[in-house]
């Protein structure tokens, strides 16, 4: 009997044990759960990466309008306030329809190593799914408009260079041919696939550019310096003052640049990860840096610091970091910051001022000079730590700057401030003449000293007496 006992219970033992086995290995209920959770996990992430990359989108369309059409309506007389502000807003309607119809496929669409393709052309292809070489996560109509907002301001920037006599017709034809001859090519060279300045897919010249140091700041600073010298200067440059009519209103349109910006840099990471939130530091770093620098320099300079001095120096901060943000860390980001402060206050108040070209708002002194600088300096700072962008056969972290020993990163970054130069001057020059050619880039005198509000659009921004000059 006693055996008989055993044999049962042994018999027991082996039918729980050959029981659990089965459910364990069994494809049906364990395994299905997990790669449920394992899809949950992804459709989470990705939904998060999607929301980051959507509220950045919205961030960058605020620096346009509201925040660059404030900055720089603040910065012109009274008369020209609306057209100056008009000129932002007309490219948040003009850039958005080309890059629907072709701009997007020129920039990102495959091409060759200078300009993208008709791949997606009317946005064909751009839908729910993400493309992978772009952003893994979100989906490729959510990398389309995102990128469409740095696409608006870019050409945005070049009206502060001349503000105040461009006709609006003039401006607006300008604009849109600028955008297809010199952003598209820029755009696809430094962030498109197969582009020649490609850092993360292999370019020949991998130039480390990660929110728009040499492809909207360089570019749109450069065209702006040739716009400013081509149409000469304003009537009475410089002998008649030519003061701001509200520095309140830039200030506060500095301060939503300022907040806008970490859309555009920290945005830039496509994702809501550990990336996003080092660019986000480093860009605020920077900007603090920068009013610090553009402001001390400016206080030894004139003996007082000046509200105006202040915001244009966050800017300069700002401008330089874009193309550092997502490699290096926040003392480098304060480090460079402060340098482009000193440097772009150097140029607006001395070489400026020595040279006598009428940049009425600084576009090249700021833009062209701190996206120089910030690009620059991205080939010394960059580290693996913060970002390994460039990657050995086996998947090993490369050197990326020359502080990480990658000497040869301050060559490519010189070939890319260089290409964004030649491509700016050659490009502007071309579709200046053009314009000029076809319907006349300048108001007449009578019309600029009326002021282009009137003139141009039929209205003026302040109706009221008494109001500021």
């Amino acid at each position: 009997m006693r055996s008989v006992k055993w044999l049962l219970l042994l018999l027991i033992a082996l039918f729980l044990i050959t029981n659990l086995t089965a459910q364990t290995l069994s494809p049906g209920v364990p395994l299905d759960r997990i790669d449920q959770l394992q899809q949950q996990a992804a459709e989470a992430k990705g939904s998060a990466d999607n929301a980051w990359v959507l509220v950045s989108s919205a961030l960058v369309l605020m620096m346009t309008g509201p925040g660059l059409a404030l900055f720089y309506g603040g910065l012109v007389r009274r008369k020209n306030v609306l057209s100056t502000m008009m000129q932002s807003f007309a490219m948040m309607a003009i850039i958005t329809v080309l890059w629907g119809l072709f701009s997007f496929s020129l920039c990102f669409g495959p091409g060759t190593s200078f300009i993208g393709g008709f791949k997606h052309i009317f946005l064909h292809g751009v839908g729910a799914a993400p493309d992978t070489s772009y952003a893994a996560t979100i989906p490729l109509e959510t990398f389309m408009i995102y990128q469409l907002m740095f696409a608006i301001i870019t050409p945005a920037l070049i009206s502060g260079a001349f503000a105040e006599r461009m006709k609006f017709s003039a401006m607006a034809v300008f604009m849109a041919l600028w955008s297809v001859i010199v952003y598209a090519p820029m755009a696809h060279m430094v962030w498109g696939k197969g582009g020649l300045l490609n850092a993360n897919l292999g370019g020949r010249f991998p130039t480390l550019d990660f929110a728009g140091g040499t492809v909207v700041h360089i570019t749109s600073g450069v065209s702006a310096l040739v716009c400013a010298l081509y149409l000469g200067k304003r009537i009475g440059y410089p002998k008649e003052p030519a003061l701001p009519h509200s520095v309140v209103i830039s200030f506060i349109g500095a301060c939503l640049l300022w907040v806008g910006w970490f859309g555009f840099n920290a945005g830039s990471a496509l994702n809501a990860g550990s990336l996003a939130t080092s660019a986000l530091v480093a860009t605020h770093f920077a900007a603090a840096a920068a009013t610090i620098g553009w402001g001390g320099a400016e206080w030894l300079h004139n003996g007082k610091p000046s509200a105006l001095g202040a915001i244009s120096g966050s800017v300069a901060g700002l401008v330089a970091i874009t193309p550092a943000s997502g490699y290096v860390g926040p003392m480098p980001a304060f480090l460079i910051g402060l340098i482009a402060g000193v440097a772009c206050f150097a140029m607006v108040a001395g070489v400026k001022a020595r040279f006598g070209y009428d940049d009425s708002l600084d576009a090249f002194g700021v833009h062209g000079v701190g996206g120089t600088v910030g690009a620059l300096l991205t080939g010394v700072f960059a580290t693996r730590l913060i970002n390994p962008v460039f990657k050995d056969d086996k998947g090993n972290a490369l050197a990326v700057g020359m502080i990480d020993g990658n000497f040869g990163q301050i060559v490519n970054q010189l070939v890319g401030v260089m290409v964004a130069i030649v491509l700016a001057i050659v490009g502007t020059l071309v579709i200046l003449k053009l314009v000029d050619l076809m319907i006349g880039l300048r108001v007449p005198a009578e019309e600029e000293i009326e002021g282009l509000d009137i003139t141009q659009h039929g209205e003026e921004g302040y109706n009221w007496e008494g109001a500021v000059p």
